[in-house]
């Protein structure tokens, strides 16, 4: 998630550079076409150039706009996780209580550590790249910092479970699954040696019921590709009408009619080209944004910045157990938050 309040040129220009000098280029070709080589054909009127632009404007909000719901709704799901995590934490401290001060210490610790276990096995799960996830050119993967995060899932819970359990998760597919399902396990067994009463049990429960609804409405934003014909239909329409754009501007610029080089020296004429440009930048932009807001949990510049809310819970939760040398926070690295 990208933290600073107005966007650095530098970044811009990593996505935009190769765009800028394409259509530079075919601005210069369809200028000289004209001018140089008197193709006058290649006019064409503005005003269907116009409605195209309308048209392609409409339906590029249209998905941008839906585009940021997706990653409104990653955002809120893990706001959930942070609140449900805490709510954790006081449920295991309070309700698991033994009397005996050292086995409660070490229930504390295990059924608290396994929490952290699964959000950060969560977060690495949905940080692996799909087929239809968007490719970045060099330049922009160069500025993510990923972690590490195309590992297993089950790795980040080392030192977090016992080794036994983190054994039974290898095989796993789905591990922060099973570390729910685990904490469920030691729930019970809690309750039948009498250390929890019924409506404890109840309680906790419900609380790991809500950890799998964040983790499937987590899993269904991820396994749901946004509806292609309104990811891929708006950049074909946007690059209609950058590519048709330079002809249209012929006729606006020029007046109707070729430069008279010899006779007739007008300047203004040469600003087809600089506008044609800025258009075609403004228009693709637009496209670009809404691509990269369609699958929050990637881990690139404008995603849920999982890694620092897991970090977060993680700082939270060990600070309830009153351990000392607490992890540091997630530092934003290019004024980029992972």
């Amino acid at each position: 998630m990208y933290i600073k309040r107005n966007i650095g040129w530098g970044l811009i220009l990593r996505y935009a550079w190769k765009n800028l000098i394409l259509f530079t280029i075919w601005a210069t070709v369809v200028f000289s076409a004209y001018n140089f080589l008197e193709l006058e054909f290649l006019k064409i009127p503005f005003q269907p150039l116009s409605v195209i632009g309308i048209a392609v404007a409409f339906y590029i909000g249209f998905k941008n706009s839906q585009s940021y719901d997706r990653f409104w709704e990653g955002r809120k799901i893990w706001g959930g996780i942070v609140n449900y995590s805490r709510t954790w934490a006081i449920q295991v401290l309070s309700f698991v209580q033994t009397g005996d001060e050292k086995l409660d210490k070490e229930l504390h610790t295990q059924m608290i550590h396994r929490h952290i276990a699964w959000i950060n096995a969560l977060r690495i799960q949905l940080r692996q790249p799909k087929s239809w996830a968007i490719k970045e050119n060099r330049m922009i993967e160069k500025v993510f910092d990923r972690h590490a995060e195309r590992n297993i899932s089950c790795e980040v819970t080392t030192g977090l479970i016992s080794d036994q359990e983190f054994k039974d998760l290898e095989p796993r597919k789905n591990t922060a699954t099973h570390l729910v399902k685990n904490q469920a396990f030691v729930i019970r067994d809690l309750k039948k040696r009498g250390i929890l009463d019924g409506f404890q049990e109840d309680q906790m429960q419900s609380v790991l019921e809500e950890f799998y609804n964040l983790q499937g409405k987590c899993e269904r934003i991820k396994n749901t590709p946004f509806p292609r014909q309104y990811g891929y239909f708006s950049k074909v329409f946007t690059w209609i009408f950058v590519l048709l754009l330079p002809f249209g501007l012929l006729d606006l610029f020029n007046g109707g009619t070729m430069i008279m080089w010899r006779d007739n020296w007008d300047v203004s004429v040469f600003l087809m080209i600089p506008f044609s440009v800025l258009i075609s930048w403004i228009f693709t932009t637009m496209e670009i944004v809404g691509d990269n807001s369609e699958d929050p949990f990637e881990g690139r510049i404008n995603d849920v910045p999982m890694t620092a809310l897991c970090r977060t819970i993680e700082i939270d939760l060990r600070d309830m157990l009153d351990e000392e040398n607490l992890p540091a926070g997630i530092e934003p690295k290019d004024n980029i938050l992972y």
